[in-house]
């Protein structure tokens, strides 16, 4: 069995299902998802249930046998003394053989990851394609919205369809408000979107380009182009799930640097896309940035 720890927002749950179903199809077993996080992580909610995935939920029973591994020496002593005298200190424990709890402990992508065997208990961001692109036709097949689209988003579908479309992610939010996820992060410069639009529109004749932002009306009052645009803005944070659809639709993607517009640009199927990302991810210079731009995307500073 593999469990893997499902926090933060669409993105970065979209990662974490991504090395968990490649470790699941590695080793010939399932994949469990782990939602108790949600409980005391408000900020977002679980998004996953809009797709058409493996999505089978985890039970406290089951987390807390992974989890147990993290004991310390003297409770895991403590543990075995119980069992000699014939106690069941941990009444699942027989179920999983040697479980494994993994905790991310660094930045980029680790390899040795993907060569674990046996019941693991996955608690991270990873964030690298290079942990689950040789699943890429599972994932197209499984990250497909579950729901139909509204009358509003069906009709931004056919332009999009329509269009040389180019999707723009503009991510402020936590970004801009919140002083620690400030200082991690930052936003992307205007600077930065302008010479990705350009850059776009040399060798995109006619393109058009879709706006997706937190914070639409900042966009509309402090963001200028010279290019044939259109704001997206009606589905709320509920209906993320919708953009996301809609960005994947686009044939190019600029994207900010957030995990979210990552995946519209990953899921974009068209064989001749240009996909562009900044160059500086995080603001906090010590997190490695290496391994989560795939290599047929253009970074711009």
């Amino acid at each position: 069995m593999i469990i893997v720890k499902l926090i933060g927002g669409l993105g970065n749950q979209l990662f974490q299902y991504a090395l968990g179903r490649n470790l699941a199809e590695r080793n010939s077993t399932f994949l469990k998802l782990d939602l108790s996080g949600f409980e005391e992580y408000k900020l977002q909610r679980y998004g996953l249930h809009c797709f058409e995935i493996w999505e089978h939920i985890a039970s406290i029973e089951e987390i807390e046998t992974f989890k147990r591994k993290r004991k310390t020496r003297f409770s895991n002593l403590s543990s075995k003394v119980s069992r000699t005298l014939g106690f069941s200190s941990y009444p699942t424990s027989f179920f999983y053989k040697h479980p494994t709890y993994i905790r991310e402990n660094k930045s980029g992508f680790d390899p040795a990851i993907l060569d674990r065997k046996g019941n693991i208990y996955l608690d991270g961001y990873w964030q690298s394609e290079r942990y689950f692109s040789e699943i890429r036709e599972i994932l197209l097949r499984e990250f497909v919205i579950k729901y139909e689209p509204n009358y509003k988003n069906k009709e931004f579908i056919e332009l999009i369809c329509k269009h040389e479309s180019v999707s723009i992610h503009i991510r402020r939010g936590d970004y801009v408000h919140n002083p620690l996820t400030n200082k991690i992060h930052g936003v992307c410069s205007y600077d930065y979107y302008n010479t990705s639009i350009q850059m776009i529109a040399l060798k995109v004749p006619d393109c058009h380009f879709y706006i997706f932002s937190d914070d639409p009306v900042w966009v509309r009052e402090n963001f200028k182009i010279n290019y044939p645009f259109t704001i997206i803005d009606q589905n709320d944070a509920s209906k993320n799930y919708e953009d996301l659809r809609l960005m994947s639709l686009c044939k190019h993607n600029i994207i900010a640097n957030s995990s979210f517009s990552w995946w519209g640009a990953w899921l974009n199927r068209n064989p001749d896309k240009i996909v562009i990302a900044p160059g500086k991810w995080f603001n906090d210079l010590k997190l490695d940035s290496t391994d989560l731009i795939p290599e047929s995307w253009v970074r711009v500073d």
